[in-house]
């Protein structure tokens, strides 16, 4: 039985194998368009690829340029690298020295502003007391003038009244000039002419 039922399974199966359709589907012509962005796309395929390609050269050539230049970035900073400490060493002690001269000159500046201010006071107070010296002398002159005018007109009052009290003509020698304004005045030496 069993062989029977396989040997009709058999048949079947040929019978199915024959009655398949195969279709071949026909592609429809294509046109001017199809066949321009088939061959543009085929080209644009290629670029691709020759791009892929061409940069992997380039990127070893960089790695090893790469490589290169790192080795001589670590050469030069073992070379600057005392360097620097150096540099900032001088640079704390730059600053070191400009803040200590901030210093200085402030406490500079301060000093010859209160000197500046105490030799403006001294020059107010010799100027207040040359003004009252100038005071003070003009009031002496003032003073002096009165005396010398006053003592000036008590002696030719003085004179006046002795000349009004003593005739005139008693007190002269002889030897005076008759001219005279005032008899009180002391006879002038006559001057002989040189031969």
């Amino acid at each position: 039985m069993m062989g029977w039922i396989g040997s009709e399974l058999l048949l079947q199966a040929a019978n199915v194998v024959r009655d398949t359709i195969y279709m071949k589907q026909v592609a429809a012509e294509s046109g001017w368009f199809e066949k321009v962005t088939g061959v543009a796309s085929g080209v644009l395929t290629l670029t691709i690829i020759v791009l892929s390609v061409a940069p992997i050269p380039a990127a070893w050539n960089f790695r090893k340029s790469y490589k290169k230049v790192s080795d001589m970035l670590d050469k030069i900073y073992g070379d600057i690298n005392p360097l620097m400490r150096h540099a900032s060493a001088i640079a704390d002690n730059v600053d070191y020295i400009s803040t200590a001269v901030r210093v200085d000159i402030q406490q500079v500046s301060q000093t010859v502003a209160a000197v500046n201010q105490r030799l403006q006071q001294a020059a107010g107070a010799a100027e207040e007391r040359i003004n009252q010296l100038n005071a003070l002398l003009e009031v002496v002159q003032e003073e002096a003038e009165s005396a010398f005018v006053t003592t000036a007109s008590t002696i030719r009052g003085v004179k006046k009244g002795i000349n009004q009290a003593f005739d005139e003509e008693d007190w002269t020698d002889g030897d005076n000039d008759e001219s005279r304004a005032d008899g009180w005045e002391k006879p002038r030496p006559r001057v002989r002419p040189r031969e």
